[in-house]
């Protein structure tokens, strides 16, 4: 009799477990549907082999009574380009994942791309599964990418043309040496890995056009990176390099988008600088030292310390530039140095206190038809050492400076105007980047006929001569009839 009491409490207890898991129990009907905070991941174009950034999403149980999912796996399973991270576990097949009532897991997803030997961008998708109940839902992946040529740690030291074929991709830093060229063709594409740079002892040549421009750019492709500053050194060119040509290029997104001359190397840099744009840069995007500039038709724009500083001396022409500062987008706070900053000396300050004066002279620093503005009260700033040259000329131009600064200096200012008073109205220098004109802008028609002849259209291809005078600045502002 005690042999059969026992059997039936051990059956009891076998069936009173059973019972209460499904009293305890998840929610079971077929009709059961999870609710994904997203139903496509989609990344935009990446390089192959290079990995994508992390995007995620939630899974989220709308029931009251916990759901058990059979399993979440990637379709394209261990073939499959793309990676997941299911609730805090690397792995591309999880099997009974528990989610309770109201709650919601997260799914992280990566992709890396192989190389298909073509310039052009591939598409690469696949799907996460999801069983729940019998019940069969999905997720869905895409990734474009983009094939390109590597170029790592390279010195060049015969004359090298990289061409528009393919996008290059250039790790740890590429070395133009001193007698070499390198020639970069129109619509070409330079990207730059985390902290590589372009190095120039020779000569660079970027000889874009307004239909296939040349742009400088940083390896991350994903839209959230497209204004993100420093991820890259940017370009230099060593004193010495002479006859470099930047024209219809891009240059963003590095810490000093193009230094031109260095303190330490005898003689001088020079560089010929037209139609392009320098924005968005940590430090500065045009930073020079005792050297030679002729530049038309460039915006230089959004920088956290300066946007031009011209130091040591030098001989510098601009004409119907843009240099803009609206770093930060909260205020005159954000950013305390000017957008322009031109000098005849520099002084280095050593660790031990110690410190070291470079001098030289200003020769020439013509400012024509240009706009220098920004969001703080002083945008220019002069450092003269009262004893090397120091020649300035600002001729047509709007400057954001204090209305103390005396501009009656005929030897140094022409048609200057100072002031909130004469905003130029860009129309979104903030989030947009856009430094063309709005209609009330006072840069419109005020611009010398002296300089709109040697440069008849503007940064975008239009004609200064059109309308009433060239305005000030890299874009001519054209009304909506004018422009049909």
């Amino acid at each position: 009799m005690a042999k059969y009491l026992f059997y039936i409490i051990v059956v009891g207890t076998l069936l009173f477990s059973l019972f209460s898991c499904e009293d305890e129990g998840y929610m079971s009907s077929p009709d059961a549907q999870l609710q994904f905070s997203k139903d496509t991941i989609a990344f935009d174009t990446i390089f192959t082999t290079i990995g994508s950034t992390t995007q995620r999403f939630t899974v989220r149980n709308p029931y009251n009574e916990p759901v058990l999912i059979s399993s979440i796996r990637l379709a394209g399973g261990s073939m499959s380009n793309f990676r997941l991270n299911i609730n805090g576990e690397l792995e591309d097949e999880v099997y009974d994942v528990e989610v309770p009532g109201r709650d919601s897991i997260f799914i992280f997803v990566e992709v890396t791309i192989d190389p298909n030997g073509q310039n052009l961008p591939m598409v690469v998708q696949d799907s996460i599964l999801f069983s729940t109940n019998m019940n069969l839902q999905d997720v869905k992946l895409i990734a474009y990418g983009q094939d390109f040529v590597l170029v790592k740690a390279e010195n060049i030291e015969t004359s090298t043309t990289w061409t528009a074929d393919k996008p290059y991709l250039v790790y740890d830093y590429v070395h133009v040496d001193s007698l070499s060229t390198l020639t970069i063709q129109p619509g070409a594409r330079i990207h730059f890995h985390k902290g590589a740079g372009l190095y120039v002892r020779g000569t660079v040549i970027a000889d874009g056009t307004f239909e296939q421009p040349i742009q400088f750019l940083s390896d991350r492709l994903e839209d959230s990176y497209k204004n993100v500053p420093d991820q890259w050194n940017g370009v230099l060119l060593y004193s010495g390099s002479h006859d470099n040509v930047f024209n219809f290029s891009t240059i963003k997104n590095a810490n000093i988008g193009l230094q031109v001359g260095t303190i330490e190397h005898d003689g001088y840099a020079a560089v010929r600088l037209t139609n392009s744009r320098i924005e968005n840069m940590a430090y500065a995007g045009l930073f020079a030292m005792k050297s030679k500039i002729y530049a038309y038709n460039d915006v230089i724009t959004n920088c956290g310390f300066y946007a031009a500083a011209l130091l040591v001396g030098g001989e510098y022409e601009f004409y119907h530039t843009t240099i803009a500062n609206y770093w930060g987008n909260l205020g005159n706070k954000v950013r305390t140095t000017p957008s322009l900053v031109m000098s005849n000396v520099l002084i280095v300050e050593g660790a031990d206190g110690s410190s070291i004066s470079y001098n030289g002279d200003l020769s020439k620093a013509t400012f024509g038809n240009s706009i220098i503005y920004g969001n703080i009260n002083k945008e220019v700033e002069l450092g003269d050492n009262g004893e090397n040259a120091f020649e300035y000329y600002f001729d047509h131009c709007i400057m954001q400076v204090p209305d103390t600064l005396n501009t009656t200096n005929k030897d140094h200012y022409n048609s200057v105007w100072k002031g909130s008073n004469y905003d130029p109205l860009f129309v979104d220098p903030y989030g947009g980047l856009n430094y063309q004109l709005d209609t009330l802008s006072a840069a419109i028609d005020v611009g010398s006929s002296e300089y709109s002849k040697l440069f008849p259209l503007d940064l975008l291809n239009k004609s200064r001569t059109a309308d009433g005078g060239p305005d000030l600045g890299a874009y001519e502002r054209y009304a909506k009839s004018d422009e049909d």
